[in-house]
């Protein structure tokens, strides 16, 4: 089934269930959680074009708040608790947004939470619906004053390849391949499934062969550029047959594989600890709930020599082993009144 198609299912299910917003879901439920994407696709069909227009800031809050209750098959409350989040059981915010000025105040930026904005426009009709994760709103916070992020030193050894972790975490073990499997009809991008996850040492046979290459460097400013060209040359290695990159965590959600080019010894990892047990924002795998430490991460260290960079190392680790071979820095801090000016490309 397609997003919108499982995601109309979903809805059904709450609302044949008699939900309320608070009650607990398990995060991934294949039933009732609703992913981002089918969170985003849902509020997008039918938040879209409704006005909001003559009602005060707070009834127009709450307003907002009634027509998500609807579109997801929620029963409406009698009233709004004062809780956090406000959708506790889809583990998200809403607010509504006529300015660029997005404020979250009173409350810490949550990584693992989602954050629903609502845009409307000068006539105070809703024009857009935004869904991001706390992890990406923190990105767009341009003062330094929201977070520190997670950072971890890589210190090459005389070893060109390393496999950190020979074997997966028992926590997604009995959904690996039993035999190796062709992956060139699936998508990089789509939703794990049981005996297509390849174990992490048959990833490790297959991105052995990246070391030693070469490509164009993009740029120093097109970091983002460099990374994204070693990203299809790893769904190459692979085994898929194109390159595809929704920009989400992680980069390889089919094969629940993280990639990371490393042309320096520090690590930039984001708001999320590779070890943390917290339950990644994806349906179960069968029934399994997957975490943040279940993610392989495939780190390739190189250098770039006149406009070249050359790939001289691999490591590959779960992220529940991550720190036994890279020594972490740093930490987190977040504030608890935060602003963040939204850029103009934000809704598009």
């Amino acid at each position: 089934m397609n997003t919108i198609t499982t995601a109309q299912q979903k809805v059904r299910n709450i609302s044949q269930l008699g939900l309320s917003i608070y009650d607990d879901i398990k995060i991934g439920d294949i039933h009732l959680w609703l992913t981002s994407d089918e969170l985003s696709l849902l509020l997008n069909q039918r938040l879209v074009g409704a006005s909001l227009a003559g009602l005060p800031i707070k009834t127009r809050s709450k307003t907002a708040k009634e027509m998500v209750c609807r579109a997801l098959g929620y029963v409406l409350p009698t009233s709004f608790i004062k809780c956090q989040p406000r959708f506790s059981g889809q583990m998200f915010d809403t607010y509504v947004q006529k300015s660029n000025n997005l404020q979250v105040w009173n409350e810490e930026l949550e990584v693992e939470r989602r954050y629903v904005i609502i845009r409307i426009d000068e006539n105070d009709v809703i024009t857009k619906v935004r869904v991001i994760s706390g992890s990406d709103l923190a990105v767009l916070d341009t003062t330094g004053t929201l977070t520190q992020k997670f950072q971890a030193r890589l210190t090459p050894s005389h070893k060109v390849l390393e496999l950190i972790s020979p074997y997966d975490t028992d926590n997604i073990r009995n959904l690996l391949a039993s035999s190796p499997i062709v992956l060139s009809q699936c998508n990089p991008t789509s939703q794990p499934q049981i005996g297509q996850l390849l174990p992490i040492a048959e990833c490790f046979i297959r991105l052995q062969q990246l070391v030693g290459c070469t490509f164009p460097d993009a740029g120093i400013i097109q970091e983002r550029n460099r990374g994204a060209t070693l990203h299809a040359m790893v769904c190459n290695a692979l085994g898929y047959s194109d390159y595809r990159d929704n920009g989400q965590f992680p980069d390889i959600k089919h094969q629940l594989l993280e990639v990371k080019l490393q042309t320096s010894q520090t690590i930039d990892l984001g708001l999320f600890c590779p070890n943390s047990e917290a339950i990644l924002d994806i349906e179960q795998i069968g029934t399994q709930q997957v975490r943040h430490c279940d993610v392989r991460y495939a780190l390739f260290y190189g250098h770039i020599t006149n406009g070249v960079v050359h790939i001289t190392n691999l490591y590959l680790t779960t992220g529940e082993s991550f720190f036994t071979r890279f020594e972490q820095f740093g930490g987190k801090v977040l504030n608890k009144k935060i602003q963040i000016t939204l850029p103009h490309s934000f809704f598009n």
